[in-house]
């Protein structure tokens, strides 16, 4: 029976320094172990409380030549390069620290960054791994590029380009995304840009940072300027294939398909990305792990207090996430701001008791002599209003649990926007 793949983090810290790509600033790069389901983290630790930016698509701010990703005042620029190293690794919880507002360009690949994290090494966490695994095939357009995804056992990506070069051409290259093969065939390729581009680029602020030893420059005399020489006859499309991995990390979870990739830049690996997580979003609130009927089962609430609606992820002893679908059918409603509805913030938090209890009742021995009792509550925040039409997404994690008493950490969330959170403190007793 094949074992479920666990989460990863690293093993050791590491750092490079170097100076951006399209920033041209210097910057020094640090990299962490981090804790289960934390992701890839940038910290901004040049900037006042060192803000934090996580790795996800809904971050993504630019798409202009490179991948920047954005939160409040703090940026990161030209992600992609290290986040292929990343993925192809397969690490998912990774704190990057960056005195600076890109990581260090390198040589213009993904090779520094595949051996600073294998200097790192990998350690496996007590998680199961997330994976998004595409079931039946799609396409997505973008401008000029075209992608066919389709299911696959593990990560796969087949990649063709076309650019009116003779160094370049029509290209194509097909591997395997965590096999190991990374650091030979995807990692040394470097970025590259037309020498008639430069000037234009230069003046809008890009490859600041650019020069022959950090990116080829194909010459507008039909061949390649002075000062590279090609890693790989085709080391062009390599290139391509290692900024599609890069982007799609921004998924926030592994994959299992099979990405075909015609004429890929930036902005369609981001659109891309995002369909991913559309679909895998779709896939989670159709297919619900606990319905409305098993969770009579665990619940003893009813009509009207019975506040969730379906269980879509659940880690035993760890995590669960619960939606509740807020309808102006609501008898709250009724009484609470008739003339502009609002859901009372009390009975948001309680909602999220709810979920936060089928997470601690399920592990329990003859349920149907057990009932939760919730006992106090703490740092609870309400950040926006609730309304009819919106659907609440909670989050619960374990923090504590001692004997019969448990303590947990809940955050609700209405499109992506944080709506309430708080701790609580709950205890299981005999009906």
């Amino acid at each position: 029976m094949a074992t479920t793949p666990r989460q990863n983090t690293i093993a050791r810290e590491g750092r490079l320094e170097g100076v951006g790509l399209h920033t041209g600033a210097p910057v020094k790069m640090r990299i962490h172990p981090a804790p289960v389901n934390t992701g890839v983290v940038f910290r901004r630790t040049d900037l006042a409380d060192a803000p934090q930016v996580a790795a996800l698509v809904a971050n993504v701010s630019s798409t202009d030549r490179g991948t920047t990703l954005g939160s409040g005042d703090a940026k990161v620029h030209t992600v992609e390069h290290l986040l292929a190293a990343v993925v192809a690794r397969q690490i998912d919880n990774l704190i990057i620290d960056l005195e600076g507002p890109e990581p260090p360009a390198m040589d213009g690949s993904a090779q520094g960054f595949d051996a600073l994290l294998a200097e790192a090494g990998v350690e496996e966490q007590d998680a199961p791994a997330k994976f998004i695994t595409v079931e039946e095939t799609f396409s997505v357009t973008k401008g000029t590029a075209e992608y066919v995804v389709a299911p696959s056992q593990g990560y796969r990506l087949s990649t063709t380009i076309e650019f009116d070069h003779p160094a370049v051409g029509r290209q194509f290259a097909s591997f395997r995304v965590g096999d190991g093969s990374f650091t030979r065939e995807m990692a040394p390729a470097r970025t590259f840009c037309f020498e008639r581009e430069v000037e234009e680029l230069y003046s809008r602020g890009l490859a600041q940072g650019g020069t022959v030893q950090n990116a080829i420059v194909l010459g507008d005399n039909g061949g390649i300027v002075a000062g590279t020489e090609l890693r790989f006859p085709d080391e062009f499309v390599r290139h391509k294939a290692l900024d599609v991995v890069g982007d799609l990390a921004l998924v926030g979870a592994r994959l299992n398909a099979h990405v075909v990739a015609d004429r890929p830049g930036h902005k369609g690996n981001v659109a891309l990305a995002k369909e991913l997580v559309e679909r895998a979003e779709r896939k989670k609130n159709t297919r619900p792990m606990l319905g409305i009927e098993q969770i009579f089962q665990y619940l003893p609430h009813r009509y009207p207090f019975l506040l969730v609606d379906r269980i879509i992820e659940f880690e035993e002893r760890r995590r669960i996430v619960g939606l509740k679908n807020v309808t102006i059918n609501e008898p709250f409603f009724v009484g609470h701001f008739p003339g502009r509805p609002v859901m009372p913030g009390v009975l948001i938090i309680e909602a999220m008791a709810q979920v936060g209890g089928l997470l601690v009742l399920e592990q329990m021995e003859n349920l149907d002599e057990k009932v939760i009792y919730f006992m106090s509550l703490d740092n609870v925040k309400w950040r926006r209003p609730v309304i009819p039409g919106d659907q609440i997404r909670f989050e619960v994690e374990i923090l504590q649990i001692r004997g019969s008493n448990c303590r947990m950490k809940g955050v609700g969330r209405v499109d992506g926007q944080v709506v309430a959170e708080a701790e609580m403190m709950a205890r299981v007793v005999d009906r």
